[in-house]
């Protein structure tokens, strides 16, 4: 698999590599202070809520909260991490059910899909404060796309390994169109497809991307 841009690590890249290694923060306090800004930040926005607001929702002072945050931005980042990190971990647990290759993918593009859009905070995020999502989580340097990629690229050796995709595909050029083409339906809205139907969705799935695996006759 080859490696992403050098530098420090994006949140989504941080996220799957803490969903991988399954080393997420179980400090009480601090668990108590994200669901407080969670909540916050779902009901008032971002931009609008500060820490003290967050505070006192969670029922501790603000210097409690600048002990384990020692800014609002590391506040938001985190809270966006956890987020995405619960994704993944739902990702895993969705494709369980998939018996092919193709049922898998089409899981995993309507899944990726309907649980950002779904997500209260990170939803919301993308309709209403549209640079801010995409600066926390994307950058300037494609960060973002190429941990997805690198994900995807590894599911489909994996599916490769056993024969369920064409050998000879190009497992890392194949997950950086699908990942761009899911990025695209996130963050850009179309007029042609509902992607609040999950009919839609798996239409579009099987339509245009399950033909991208070339799958062997026999698994079609």
């Amino acid at each position: 698999m080859s490696g992403g841009p050098s530098g420090p690590q994006s949140l989504l890249e941080r996220a799957f590599t803490e969903a991988r290694e399954c080393s997420a923060n179980t400090d009480a306090t601090r668990t108590r202070l994200l669901d407080a800004a969670y909540e916050q930040f779902c009901r008032t926005g971002i931009q609008r809520s500060s820490v003290e607001d967050v505070a006192k929702r969670a029922g501790m002072s603000r210097i409690t909260v600048y002990r384990r945050f020692a800014t609002k931005d590391a506040l938001v980042e985190h809270v966006i991490l956890r987020e995405i990190r619960r994704y993944f971990d739902q990702f895993r647990i969705d494709i369980t059910g998939a018996e092919t290759a193709a049922d898998r993918l089409v899981v995993g593009f309507v899944s990726s899909l309907q649980a950002f859009r779904s997500n209260p905070l990170i939803g919301s995020l993308i309709a209403t404060e549209p640079n801010l999502s995409v600066g926390a989580m994307v950058g300037d340097d494609g960060r973002m796309l190429a941990a997805v990629r690198q994900f995807v690229a590894g599911q489909l050796r994996r599916e490769q390994l056993v024969g369920n995709i064409a050998e000879d595909l190009d497992t890392d050029l194949t997950a950086e169109v699908l990942v761009r083409i899911s990025a695209s339906f996130l963050t850009i809205r179309s007029h042609v497809v509902n992607l609040d139907t999950e009919e839609e969705l798996v239409a579009v799935a099987r339509q245009f991307l399950v033909p991208m695996l070339r799958l062997p006759p026999e698994r079609s």
